[in-house]
């Protein structure tokens, strides 16, 4: 299993006690696949770059679809472009990913169309493997899902991950920030223009 999908799995967790904003989950998902891929040498950072190195792995087909939209030219892309470009919907698809092959049950859709679901795990095993890697202290996991919001984050939040690692993370809290700051942003703006429009 993958760091991006046991993320997606931990996110669906009722014991997490939280929803998860699914624009931050995306932004962590895709910073969670970069780090598979840095494991597996098929993208090398350099710096902030992102160099494609050898073949990506070949059991996961969100992975490997990640892997081919590696920029190839030159200049290359950085961490946090990537982050934006490939954590588009992200979450969304690794939920449909999860639905069809069985591992969580299809989202039930609210009366309530503003409201936000969870899906219900389905397999067990999946989920529990996923919360063990989770609470046994795994330190990529661990950040990414406190990135995301699944999770507190950890006292040390580089506490036994290498330099690599230590980056991807850094460049999606960057993003994740960024993202809070122009939700922000676009809500005092709407909450402006609605007091125009009463005469406040």
């Amino acid at each position: 299993m993958t760091t991006a999908r046991d993320l997606s799995l931990v996110a669906t967790d009722p014991q997490t006690g939280s929803v998860v904003e699914q624009g931050e989950l995306s932004l962590a998902l895709a910073g969670a696949e970069l780090v598979d891929l840095v494991d597996a040498a098929s993208v090398i950072l350099d710096g902030d770059l992102l160099v494609p190195g050898g073949p990506p792995p070949a059991d996961d087909p969100l992975l490997l679809e990640a892997a081919s939209l590696l920029e190839r030219g030159v200049p290359h892309e950085t961490v946090g472009d990537w982050l934006w470009r490939r954590g588009r919907d992200l979450a969304a698809r690794y939920r449909t990913a999860l639905e069809d092959d069985g591992l969580v049950a299809p989202a039930r859709r609210p009366r309530n169309p503003l409201r936000r679901t969870r899906p219900a795990p389905v397999d067990a095993s999946a989920l529990l493997l996923a919360r063990d890697r989770l609470t046994s202290g795994d330190p990529v996991l661990a950040g990414f899902a406190a990135a995301a919001g699944v999770t507190e984050p950890p006292a040390d939040t580089l506490a036994g991950l290498t330099d690599d690692h230590a980056a991807v993370l850094a460049a999606v809290h960057q993003a994740v920030t960024e993202l809070a700051a122009e939700r922000q942003r676009r809500s005092i703006e709407t909450a402006a223009f609605d007091n125009i429009w009463r005469g406040a």
